[in-house]
C-alpha cells in the first residue's frame, strides 16, 4: 500500500527542522536545546499541534460504566464528566497503518548485548538500538509490537511485548549519559514530527510506550515531559479509552511508577525547588493540564479493574493541600468542566482533607449567610436581636432524648445550617463542643439500638435498614439522616457502621433533586453489595414475608434460562425496593443539612470517613499529638501508659481509642485533630481509668508500676461500652 494514501507522512520526508531537533547521523551527538530554547521551538508549532479539548465519543457506542473525567470537553456546569467503556471494537475513522519495518531482537538477546556492554565497555551494539527505536513512532512499534503489522485494534490487548519495553527501560538507567541524551533527544524529534489527522492505534502503542519511561522523573527532562503529556491529553476520548485499557494491564509495579512520576510532576511544577529550575509558569500554564488529563487516563483505568490496581488515596497529590483549593473550588463552581482548569474538574488528584475543607469551608459560609439572614429580619421588623438567632439551639431532656430531638429538628429545619449548640434541659454548662458531641453519641446510640428496629445489625457487623413499618411515618429515618448532615456539617466523627453501599446510594444523586417525587437512592446493587449486608431473606417482626420481584413472579418457576435475571431482580429488592421509602427519608434528611455542591467532589469512601473517620490507626501519632494535665510526658505513668498502649494488638487499640473517644476511628485529619488529653486523677491505685468520651481524655490514677496499668487498663477498655460498665 502506498503510504501517502493514508495520509502518514514518510520518515525520509520529514518537514526541515531547525538544525538542533533534525535527526542526527548515526553516532554523531550534537548538544541538548536547552528547555527554553525547545519551549519557543514547541511553543512556535502550537498550531500543529491539536487543542486539548476532546472531540465527542463517535457515535454508536455504548455506555457502559461511569469513570472519573478524563478529557477537558465540555459538560453541563458542576457536572461531573463521564467516561464510557469501548466494546472491544470500535468503528472508527482511523487512517490505515503505515507498513512498519520487521525487527527481530528479543528481550533476551537485548539483554545479552546489555549485560556484554556493561563488562566490556563497548556500548555500540546498545546504543545503536536506543537511536534507532526511539527515533520515531514507526520505530517504537518495530521494536516492541509482538507482530510488526497485526492490527490490534481492541482494547483487550495493546499488541506491545511489555517484557521487552520492561527490560529496556530497566536498562536505560544504567547506560552512559550520551545513550541517555540520544533517546530524549529521539522523543524530542518524535513529537515534532508533524502527523496529519486521528492517531493510528500505531501511534497509541508510541504513547503507550513513551508514558512509561523512567527518565521523566528527573526535572531536567520536564520540558520534553510536558509535550509528551500535551499530546496525550489531546487525544480523542475513543483513543482515550484505548490507552486506560491498555494501561490497566500493566503490573501493579509498573502502573505505579508512571502515577508516581506524573504526581510528582504536577508537584514541582506548583512549587518548584529553585526559582530557574523550571521554565517560567505563566509560560507553562498548560503543564499541570495535560498532566493531570494523563493522569486521569491512571484512574479510569484502576477503575475499571477489579480489583484496583492500586488505592484511590494513592493518587491524592498531597501537595494540593497548600493551595487556594478554594478558589479552584469557585472557579470549578462557576464554569464547570469548560475550558477554564480547575482540579476540582479531577476530584480523584484532591486528598479527603481538602475535601473536608472544602466542605467545612463552604458550610460556613452557609452558616454566616444563614445567620445574617436572620439578623436582617429582625432588624428589618425593629425587633430586638437575640445572639441565639445565629445557632441552631437544640435543647433536649435525656428521658426523652429521641423523641426531643426529633420535634426540635422538625421544628427548626430552617436553621439547620447554622451552628449547632446543644441544651440538655435541667443541666448548668454551657456547650462549648463536649455537650454537642454527647448528644451525638447518645442519640446514635439509642437509634441504632436493636430493640427499637430501625436497623439491624448483620453478620457483617454492619447496620441496614429495617423493611418493617407499622405506618407510612418514616420521619425517625429522616431524623438519622438530618443528624448525619449535621456530624459532616459540624465535623463530629459518629460510630455509625453502614456498609459502603449506604454511601452509595446516598451519592445517587449526590445532589437532591428540586422534585421531592424524583428517585433517589436506588444505585445499581451485586451480589458483592449483597454480601455486605445480608440477611438473605426478608422477616418482619418474627414473620417471614413473600414479595413477587415481578408481576405474577409467584408463579415464573426459576430456570437456568431466567436465573440471572432472578438473582438481580432479587438484590435490587433487598438492596433498594424493599427500603425505598425508608432510605428516601433518610437521603432527604442527610441533603437537607449537606447541600452543597462539594459533595459531587467525595466518592462514597470518602463521604464514609468524613461521617465516622478513618479505620487506620497511627498510635505514634496520637502519642505525638496528646495533651496533658496533671502530668508530663515524661512522668512514669504516661511513659508507661504509651508502652502498654503501642504494645498492645490492634484490635486493643481499637478498643482504646473508643473507651476515650466514642469512636474506634480517626478523624480525617488524623490523630492530631482528636485533641486526646491524658489527665491525673487523685484515686486510689485500685481504681480502673476513667474516660470521658465528650472531651477525648482518659483519666490515669498514678499507677505504681507498668503491669498494673495494663492491667486495669485492659480491664477498662475491655468491658466498658459507651459511659459506663455493663
Amino acid at each position: 500500500m502506498d503510504r501517502q494514501d493514508c495520509g502518514v507522512t514518510s520518515c525520509r520526508e520529514r518537514e526541515k527542522l531547525p538544525p538542533i531537533y533534525s535527526v542526527p547521523a548515526r553516532g554523531s551527538k550534537p548538544p541538548l536545546p536547552s528547555p527554553g530554547t525547545l519551549v519557543d521551538t514547541l511553543n512556535h508549532r502550537r498550531g500543529r499541534v491539536r487543542d486539548a479539548d476532546t472531540p465527542a465519543t463517535p457515535p454508536g457506542l455504548k455506555h457502559v460504566r461511569d469513570l472519573p473525567p478524563i478529557g477537558g470537553g465540555p459538560a453541563r456546569p458542576k457536572q461531573r464528566a463521564s467516561v464510557d467503556t469501548l466494546p472491544p471494537k470500535v468503528k472508527a475513522p482511523f487512517p490505515c497503518e503505515p507498513v512498519i519495518p520487521l525487527r527481530t531482537k528479543t528481550a533476551k538477546e537485548f539483554l545479552e548485548e546489555a549485560e556484554r556492554a556493561a563488562l566490556s565497555g563497548d556500548w555500540r551494539e546498545v546504543r545503536d538500538f536506543y537511536l534507532t527505536t526511539f527515533d520515531s513512532f514507526i520505530e517504537l512499534n518495530a521494536a516492541f509490537k509482538r507482530e510488526a503489522n497485526a492490527p490490534f485494534d481492541t482494547i483487550e490487548d495493546s499488541g506491545v511485548d511489555g517484557e521487552f519495553v520492561n527490560a529496556v527501560y530497566d536498562a536505560l538507567l544504567q547506560t552512559p549519559a550520551d545513550i541517555q541524551k540520544s533517546v530524549l533527544k529521539g522523543i524530542i524529534n518524535s513529537l515534532l514530527r508533524e502527523w496529519k489527522g486521528p492517531r493510528t492505534k500505531d501511534d497509541l502503542r508510541a504513547y503507550f510506550i513513551l508514558v512509561q519511561n523512567p527518565q521523566y522523573s528527573s526535572t531536567g527532562t520536564y520540558v520534553i515531559y510536558a509535550h509528551l503529556l500535551r499530546q496525550m491529553a489531546a487525544l480523542s476520548e475513543a483513543d482515550h479509552h484505548f490507552l486506560a485499557h491498555w494501561l490497566k494491564k500493566l503490573s501493579s509495579r509498573r502502573f505505579r511508577q508512571p502515577v508516581e512520576r506524573l504526581l510528582q510532576f504536577i508537584s514541582a511544577r506548583l512549587f518548584p525547588a529553585e526559582p530557574d529550575e523550571l521554565p517560567p509558569a505563566s509560560k507553562c500554564a498548560w503543564w499541570i493540564p495535560s498532566a493531570t488529563k494523563v493522569l486521569a487516563l491512571f484512574n479510569a483505568a484502576n477503575s475499571v479493574s477489579s480489583p484496583p490496581i492500586m488505592p484511590f488515596t494513592d493518587f491524592y497529590n498531597i501537595a494540593l493541600e497548600h493551595i487556594d483549593f478554594m478558589d479552584e473550588y469557585r472557579i470549578w463552581q462557576s464554569y464547570g468542566n469548560s475550558s477554564r482548569f480547575s482540579f476540582c474538574q479531577f476530584p480523584f488528584i484532591l486528598s479527603t482533607v481538602v475535601k473536608k475543607a472544602i466542605i467545612q469551608k463552604d458550610s460556613e459560609q452557609q452558616m454566616i449567610s444563614q445567620a445574617r439572614q436572620s439578623l436582617v429580619s429582625k432588624v428589618s421588623r425593629r425587633q430586638r436581636v437575640d445572639m441565639n438567632l445565629v445557632f441552631l439551639n437544640i435543647k433536649v431532656r435525656r428521658a426523652q432524648l429521641l423523641a426531643d430531638s426529633l420535634d426540635e429538628l422538625s421544628r427548626k429545619r430552617c436553621d439547620l445550617k447554622k451552628k449547632l449548640r446543644v441544651t440538655f434541659v435541667g443541666e448548668a454548662g454551657l456547650d462549648m463542643g463536649g455537650l454537642t458531641k454527647e448528644w451525638f453519641l447518645l442519640l446514635v446510640r439509642q437509634i441504632f439500638h436493636a430493640d427499637y428496629g430501625m436497623f439491624t445489625y448483620t453478620e457483617s457487623r454492619c447496620h441496614w435498614f429495617s423493611s418493617w413499618k407499622c405506618d407510612n411515618n418514616y420521619s425517625e429515618f429522616q431524623l438519622i439522616g438530618t443528624v448525619m448532615g449535621l456530624a459532616v456539617y459540624n465535623s463530629i466523627a459518629l460510630d455509625i457502621r453502614f456498609p459502603l453501599y449506604c454511601y452509595r446510594k446516598l451519592l445517587t444523586p449526590p445532589t437532591a433533586p428540586c422534585d421531592q417525587d424524583a428517585s433517589v437512592g436506588t444505585a445499581t446493587a451485586t451480589l458483592d453489595d449483597l454480601r455486605q449486608i445480608m440477611p438473605v431473606w426478608q422477616e418482619e417482626m418474627g414473620a417471614v414475608k413473600s414479595y413477587n420481584l415481578r408481576p405474577g413472579g409467584d408463579k415464573i418457576p426459576v430456570t437456568e434460562q431466567n436465573r440471572k435475571e432472578y438473582v438481580q431482580l432479587y438484590v435490587d429488592f433487598l438492596l433498594n425496593k424493599s427500603i425505598y421509602k425508608q432510605f428516601a427519608a433518610f437521603y432527604h434528611g442527610f441533603h437537607s443539612v449537606c447541600a452543597s455542591d462539594a459533595l459531587m467532589l467525595l466518592r462514597p469512601e470518602e463521604v464514609e470517613m468524613l461521617v465516622c473517620g478513618s479505620p487506620q490507626l497511627d498510635m505514634s501519632a496520637l502519642q505525638k499529638a496528646a495533651h496533658y494535665e496533671g502530668y508530663s510526658k515524661s512522668d512514669a505513668t504516661v511513659r508507661s501508659f504509651w508502652e502498654v498502649v503501642l504494645s498492645f494488638p490492634m484490635d486493643l487499640q481499637k478498643k482504646l481509642l473508643h473507651f476515650a473517644t466514642g469512636s474506634d476511628r480517626v478523624p480525617v485529619g488524623g490523630m492530631a485533630d482528636l485533641n486526646f488529653k491524658i489527665s491525673k486523677i487523685d484515686a486510689p491505685t485500685d481504681w480502673l481509668p476513667v474516660s470521658h468520651t465528650c472531651f477525648n481524655q482518659i483519666c490515669l490514677p498514678p499507677y505504681r508500676s507498668r503491669k498494673e496499668l495494663k492491667h486495669k487498663l485492659t480491664i477498662a477498655i475491655s468491658n466498658a461500652e459507651g459511659f459506663g460498665l455493663q
